[in-house]
């Protein structure tokens, strides 16, 4: 499973590397809605919610859905605006202003993938098409009163809503992000211009590497591939592709690949990790190889010692060829290592893998 980004034909000059003020927002909004999946600012956001106006956090609370998952393309809204060519604006203003150019079409698709878990897609969308638009309703009316409330007036009245938001995220600046802002947006500004100079001088690869080792690119193929739990497909045609750096988004790497839109890569900088993280698919195995009784117990032999594989055998009451499968299954899931002594190959646990086995799990699932 991983998003694609079809890139033929991106010249240099149509990769921008950006902060973007209103991501950063979109962020921080998501950090202090779910405070467990950022343990690095609970300081961050525990001074935040001390002070925070309660009026403030009652409407906070009324869209929350618009950021606690991850955040809403809304606030990436450059992304959508027509010509494939529109950046992030230096101010949270011009990126609300650029969050009006969204047509009512675009505002309604991008708030209901949240509120109601409408997939991207291609076509009319529910300000058009009848269906869509009842789906969308009983799909906010199983997800929650404020989901209905919410759905229901963006599809009767999005002007009120895009007003609404547009207030609400204009008071967030003035109660606490303005604060944030001005002390995150140095070090922003100093990562876009390392990986805008590491692209120059070593290319595209190099640049998307140091921003994630998630990403990868394939040049032969013109593809860049980002190593997530979920599936999606974009291309950069004759537009932007977009690099927005965020502070406080560890351990999050979103990528935005909605039909019409730029590609956005958002990518966490200063990022806790001490090593790179497994790949999804070297996650499952590892989740896979542990998930087995028997080579549970040939751990619990292998994290004590090192043994042979004669040794597990006999300990275990199984035959040796059986044993060698098990380990065969631990070593290609990188969770033992292999040492020769003599006329003899010990096995034994890797502790310092396993021991992140609940760092990295939760980093894939939250990439």
């Amino acid at each position: 499973m991983s998003v694609h980004i079809d890139i033929a034909g991106l010249r240099p000059e149509r990769v921008a590397v950006v902060p973007s003020p209103l991501a950063e927002l979109g962020m921080a909004l998501h950090a202090l809605s779910e405070p467990g999946h950022h343990p690095g600012l609970q300081g961050w956001v525990t001074g935040v919610t001390a002070r925070l106006d309660p009026h403030l956090a009652d409407r906070m609370c009324e869209a929350d859905f618009l950021w606690r998952s991850t955040f809403s393309d809304l606030f990436l809204p450059y992304a959508g605006v027509p010509g494939g060519a529109a950046l992030p604006g230096a101010t949270l203003a011009e990126e609300l202003d650029l969050l009006d150019k969204l047509t009512d079409e675009q505002f309604v698709d991008a708030a209901l993938e949240f509120s109601c878990a409408l997939p991207y897609g291609v076509g009319p969308g529910p300000l058009v098409d009848a269906e869509l638009r009842r789906l969308s309703l009983e799909l906010a009316a199983a997800r929650g009163p404020r989901q209905e409330r919410f759905t229901e007036l963006l599809l009767t009245d999005p002007p009120r809503i895009r007003a609404w938001l547009r207030q609400f995220l204009q008071g967030c600046d003035e109660a606490f992000f303005a604060e944030t802002w001005s002390r995150l947006r140095h070090q922003l500004t100093a990562d876009a211009r390392h990986k805008t100079d590491l692209m120059r001088r070593k290319g595209l690869a190099e640049a998307l590497a140091a921003a994630s080792p998630a990403i990868t690119v394939d040049e032969a193929a013109a593809e860049i591939t980002v190593d997530k739990l979920s599936v999606g497909r974009a291309s950069t045609r004759d537009g932007t592709l977009l690099l927005v750096p965020t502070s406080l988004g560890w351990p999050h790497l979103a990528v935005l690949y909605r039909p019409g839109w730029q590609p956005v890569l958002h990518y966490p900088v200063g990022s806790p990790e001490l090593a790179a993280p497994p790949s999804v698919e070297q996650l499952t195995l590892r989740m896979t190889a542990l998930s087995h009784p028997v080579r549970m117990r040939i751990c619990r032999y292998l994290a004590r010692s090192a043994h042979t594989t004669s040794e597990l055998a006999q300990a275990q009451g199984v035959t040796a060829p059986e044993i060698s499968r098990h380990l065969g299954v631990l070593k290609k899931a990188g969770l033992i290592t292999t040492r020769r002594r003599g006329r003899y190959v010990q096995h034994q646990l890797d502790i310092a893998v396993v021991a992140r086995l609940g760092s990295d799990f939760l980093e894939g699932i939250l990439r």
